[in-house]
């Protein structure tokens, strides 16, 4: 085991900062968790929910064993997200393992040839099957967990392939209120390329943490993503100034605007009740989708859960613009 972290340690090394527009295969970011999706899209400390793995593997655990969660979001457009994921554990000695399906549907397009003439309908979508597992050190509060994805993304005719790999470790005790834990994301490599130009995969660098509260039933949750790339922010040209003279001015944002945006809050009310309800703010999302002159509350989210005995009824809602909204559904189901 030690040697295994070492190497996946080593090889996250020789990856280069990424973030969303820069790289391949940005799905793999997309929040397809109802409940992640509710408390701002990227909490990497939910122990309870089955579709967490598939962000963070260390919180792979043996009370995720025979359950089922089925993933639904209605994103922009006519792009569809579904996703499954299930865990399983053999024996008590072995441990949990995991297993996921990640699909986005970008819908039916019409292609035209150069000349603008109709050569008829085609499909594009991405697809990734994962696979992980988590070991608790012993005698300590520690996990580490790694999952492995098989990546194919398809254009009409062409198509991609390539592998990821995942990294956690997280820190939880059951009579502790608090979590924390550190997650390396999508390292990897395309095998396959769309035009003979191989691109890299979106890595991120990840620290959450949540804490519940003692005497009010609320855990708080709190993500700072994208740590290997610090200066997230780029000056939006709609916000640049020009003076009288015609000399144009860029937006300026300032150090605390960018340190903001690798940030995400979250609350979630009545955690272990039947009914609970979810809140969150994602600082990046709010500043990249804000317009001057006009309130958006882009970055907003919110849902609630309702929790069964042998099945759970989650839903997540995000805020983009006004214009824009998406929703996401999840059912979980205990096999066992």
């Amino acid at each position: 085991m030690k040697k295994l972290v070492l190497l996946l340690l080593l090889f996250s090394i020789k990856m280069f900062p990424q973030v969303g527009g820069e790289s391949i295969y940005n799905f793999l970011n997309l929040t397809g968790s109802a409940k992640q999706t509710a408390l701002g899209g990227n909490v990497l400390t939910l122990l309870n929910d089955v579709n967490q793995p598939i962000w963070n593997p260390s919180t792979i655990n043996q009370d995720l064993d025979g359950k089922l969660g089925v993933n639904y979001l209605n994103f922009l457009g006519d792009i569809n997200y579904l996703s499954a994921a299930y865990a399983f554990m053999p024996n008590r000695h072995v441990g949990t393992f995991y297993v996921g399906v990640n699909y986005l549907s970008y819908g039916t397009f019409i292609g035209a040839d150069e000349g603008g003439i109709e050569t008829g309908e085609f499909k594009a979508f991405d697809l990734a099957i994962s696979a992980g597992y988590a070991y608790n050190f012993k005698r300590s509060d520690f996990f580490v967990g790694g999952n492995v994805k098989l990546i194919n993304s398809v254009i009409d005719n062409y198509s991609s392939f390539g592998f990821a790999f995942d990294l956690g470790l997280l820190y939880y005790n059951e009579y502790n209120p608090f979590r924390a834990t550190l997650v390396l994301r999508n390292m990897g490599y395309q095998v396959t390329a769309y035009d003979n130009v191989r691109e890299k995969l979106p890595f991120e660098i990840d620290l959450g943490a949540s804490y519940k509260l003692e005497n009010v039933p609320i855990r708080l949750h709190l993500t700072l993503a994208n740590l290997q790339k610090w200066n997230l922010a780029v000056s939006n040209p709609s916000n640049s100034s020009t003076d009288f003279d015609g000399n144009t001015t860029e937006e300026s944002i300032s150090w605390f605007n960018n340190t903001m945006r690798h940030a995400t809050i979250a609350a979630e009310l009545f955690p272990d009740s039947v009914i609970n309800l979810m809140l969150g703010y994602n600082f990046r999302r709010g500043s990249e989708l804000s317009l001057n002159n006009a309130r958006t509350f882009a970055g907003f989210t919110a849902g609630f859960g309702i929790n069964f005995r042998k099945f759970s009824f989650i839903y997540g809602f995000s805020k983009y613009s006004p214009a824009s909204n998406a929703s996401t559904f999840s059912l979980q189901i205990n096999l066992n």
